[in-house]
């Protein structure tokens, strides 16, 4: 800070401004940022002592291919009890237990994104937490138990695994790059759409992978793993997290009409600004009207 302060005279006034603005917002958001840390921990801790008692589990779907395990309700009170006992007057939005009241801090939360994943033994699952204030992303959090990774993300602070500073892959063709996707295994209405976009993908890149959990698909392209990845209807809570990682990391989020309204309509479309540019070429001439 000492060195900062002593070239400031040199800076322009508006970026003195703009990198003051940054500091503050950065140390307001740090204590958030432990919270969904210490929650993440805490669940995962829990996801993992249930993983082998998987069988003993009393399971609910909620509809076609999607369930709900009491290991997912256990992990979002957990989750949400961190959350209350520091912040009792935020907000909060769900996965199992929907939106509960608060004030313009609202915390999105998939506590166990990958639940079929997690109920059939294979090892790809996280809890996802994120933090929005009057309607922009501050703060993500993705955990996997598995591997203790910990991917955290403050807006304009970047984006981490661990103690390791990411950054998206320079990966500026489709020759030779590896994708991940989501298949829309909830409802065949966009299926026809959906095959469209990933023969044109295959066609071109070196491989395309979908291993079941969207929050670590979306880490993973932050960490540089993948190089891009698309999925239609996916929910806030599965791709909130994430979406920030990727922005900190350097990468570019769309739905399929290259406009921000992923939340909204759940298709989304992330990699590394030439790649995610490469891909909407593919995808877009396969967008139905009801995708756009």
């Amino acid at each position: 800070m000492s060195s900062f302060v002593k070239n400031k005279q040199s800076l322009p006034k508006d970026l003195l401004s703009l990198t003051f603005y940054l500091l503050i917002v950065n140390l307001s958001m740090q204590p958030m940022l432990n919270i969904a840390i210490r929650a993440a921990r805490s669940a995962g801790e829990l996801i993992l002592r249930s993983a082998d008692n998987v069988s003993r589990l009393s399971i609910d779907q909620k509809g076609k291919n999607d369930y709900a395990s009491e290991v997912d309700r256990m992990a979002e009170r957990e989750i949400i009890n961190i959350i209350k006992a520091a912040y009792p007057e935020h907000a909060i939005l769900a996965e199992e237990s929907g939106e509960h009241k608060g004030n313009d801090f609202v915390w999105v939360i998939d506590p166990l994104d990958g639940t079929t994943n997690f109920l059939h033994g294979f090892p790809q699952y996280a809890v996802s937490i994120a933090l929005r204030y009057k309607g922009r992303l501050e703060v993500g959090v993705i955990y996997d138990p598995l591997r203790d990774e910990l991917f955290t993300a403050k807006r304009g602070g970047g984006a981490m695994l661990n103690n390791r500073r990411l950054r998206v892959t320079n990966q500026n063709s489709l020759k030779g790059a590896l994708l991940g996707t989501g298949f829309p295994f909830k409802t065949d209405k966009h299926l026809d759409a959906y095959v469209g976009m990933f023969k044109a993908l295959t066609t071109e890149c070196a491989g395309i992978r979908r291993a079941g959990s969207a929050a670590l698909d979306l880490a993973y392209v932050a960490a540089g793993r993948l190089d891009g990845y698309w999925e239609i209807g996916i929910m806030e809570w599965d791709m909130a997290a994430g979406i920030l990682l990727i922005k900190e990391a350097g990468g570019v989020a769309t739905d399929f009409s290259f406009n921000d309204k992923y939340m909204e309509s759940g298709n989304v479309i992330v990699g590394n600004p030439k790649m995610h540019q490469l891909m909407y070429q593919l995808i877009e001439p396969h967008v139905t009207e009801n995708l756009k």
